[in-house]
């Protein structure tokens, strides 16, 4: 059942997600068009709804205010929540809280706002202490960060002025400035503008049988088929993307509930084969109950794109002339960078160890403030950027630097994600003080090993030989025209560099 009193249509500013709208990303926004998917095959996600990419051109239009009309429409659809968990927004014996998420047509991760826990009023805190005081009292204190964090202002007691507040704070992250630039460096369109998502709150951080994770559905830095992914014990959605904390490998949680793995990964396999692409999926576990918040195509390294878009290709997934299209000439560039000299890693000094998050070789002096990093063609040594984590804010930084290190934070992270998408190396969870320690001195920073050598080593050749790409190269004979098939042409041919 939809809120809307008229066939959904493009001037559709607000509905009830339930799997059967028919609509896309261009309106629904990716996060909801995801979440579309997902109901529409049946997995379990909490109830939803969205003001949609239409709503959040009017905000624009109206410079930045949510319109009367526009508001009158949110109470229906929260009474739509209430009615789908039991529960009631803001207060009662069992108080229904609410996400608040952005959702561009484009994915661009960890580049707008979002707010968690929105309706925890005093009435609602009392009634989840009543139940379990820990939760309530990490949740308040979750709530009461991010929300003054990303809204501006202290929460205010009325659950509905959260709410308002809330939405109008993501709405108006579409024209942040980290948003901005991050449309600018990749060609994104300006005038599309982000839905919003507003989901019913599921409690990773409600004792020992829940938590939240990433997962994708193959390698998104190898290239192999198996799953890839971290999850986080009594903690929410938003503590493994951003970084801020050192996730757990995904067999901790098949230890700790291997039935809920098993489902996780059946799902896993289900979007996939729908998507017809690799996925990255995150997930919550609520007392042994899995639960889906998101689905997406998965970011990933040059090899992973290529490796992946060969195997999916070898697995009648798609045909070869899509697989060439899943691979751009400047992945190709990345993917034929040279690596360090092997007998010169084995005599280096290792200044620190990590995860390795996105590949490739960076050489620079360390820095540590995202402003002191340089234009990377300015003829003076290029900088690497090294942090305790990286925030949403440090994206232009990390576009500009030779490499990006972090002391926390997991290979399922927005650093790591954003890492692999801009084709700059970047080592994660490298431990506390790692920053301090590397800032002033010329390190080499390996982002396939993780490791973190001192001074600038040598390189090698690319060997980027392997049996995928040699597909994809022979498959461009058969299919001119494309984007990557001259490069490919050219790698064939000659090995030669890739521009």
């Amino acid at each position: 059942m939809t809120a809307v009193s008229r066939p959904a249509s493009r001037e559709t500013v607000a509905l009830v997600l339930d799997g059967r709208t028919g609509l896309g990303a261009d309106l629904l926004g990716g996060k909801a068009a995801g979440i579309e998917r997902m109901l529409a095959l049946g997995a379990p996600v909490p109830p939803a709804f969205v003001l949609t990419t239409e709503a959040g051109r009017r905000f624009r239009a109206a410079s930045g205010r949510l319109a009367p009309a526009l508001w009158a429409r949110v109470p229906g659809l929260v009474r739509a929540l209430e009615r789908a968990t039991g529960r009631t927004f803001g207060s009662g014996p069992d108080p229904l809280l609410v996400s608040v998420r952005s959702g561009a047509p484009q994915s661009m991760p960890g580049m707008m706002d979002t707010v968690l826990n929105i309706g925890l009023s005093p009435e609602a805190h009392r009634a989840l202490a009543a139940g379990d005081p820990h939760l309530a009292a990490d949740t308040r204190r979750r709530f009461a960060a991010q929300f003054t964090a990303t809204v501006g202002v202290p929460p205010p007691d009325d659950p509905w002025r959260q709410l308002r507040l809330a939405v109008e704070a993501v709405f108006a992250s579409w024209n942040s400035p980290r948003a901005v630039a991050y449309r600018a460096g990749r060609g994104l369109p300006s005038g599309t503008g982000t839905a919003v998502t507003v989901q019913a709150m599921v409690f990773g951080n409600r004792d020992a049988s829940s938590g939240t994770g990433v997962l994708f559905s193959r390698d998104p830095l190898t290239g192999d088929t198996a799953p890839y992914g971290e999850w986080l014990p009594f903690g929410q959605g938003e503590d493994v993307v951003s970084g801020r904390t050192d996730a757990r490998p995904l067999e901790s949680l098949g230890d700790a509930m291997p039935r809920v793995r098993e489902r996780l990964l059946d799902w896993a396999r289900a979007l996939e084969r729908d998507a017809r692409d690799v996925q990255d999926i995150e997930f919550t576990v609520e007392s042994g109950t899995l639960w889906l918040l998101q689905t997406r195509a998965a970011k990933r390294s040059p090899r992973a794109a290529v490796r992946h878009a060969v195997a999916l290709a070898e697995e009648g997934v798609i045909s070869r002339r899509e697989a060439l299209t899943r691979v751009s000439p400047a992945q190709l560039d990345a993917l034929l960078r040279p690596g360090i000299d092997p007998s010169a890693a084995r005599a280096a000094r290792i200044l620190a160890r990590g995860k390795a998050a996105s590949p490739g070789i960076g050489t620079g002096v360390a820095v540590t403030v995202p402003d002191a990093v340089g234009e990377p063609d300015s003829g003076a040594d290029g900088t690497v950027l090294a942090r305790p984590t990286t925030d949403p804010d440090d994206v232009p930084a990390m576009s500009l630097a030779r490499a990006v290190v972090t002391e926390t934070g997991g290979s399922t992270s927005h650093a790591a994600v954003v890492c692999r998408e801009l084709a700059v190396p970047c080592v994660v969870g490298c431990g506390t003080g790692t920053a301090a320690a590397l800032r002033g001195r010329t390190v080499t920073v390996d982002g396939g090993t993780g490791l973190v050598y001192e001074g600038a080593l040598p390189v090698r050749p690319p060997h980027a030989d392997e049996s995928s790409l040699a597909a994809l190269a022979a498959w461009a004979a058969d299919a001119p025209g494309l984007p990557v098939t001259a490069a490919l042409s050219r790698w064939r041919d000659g090995h030669r560099p890739v521009h």
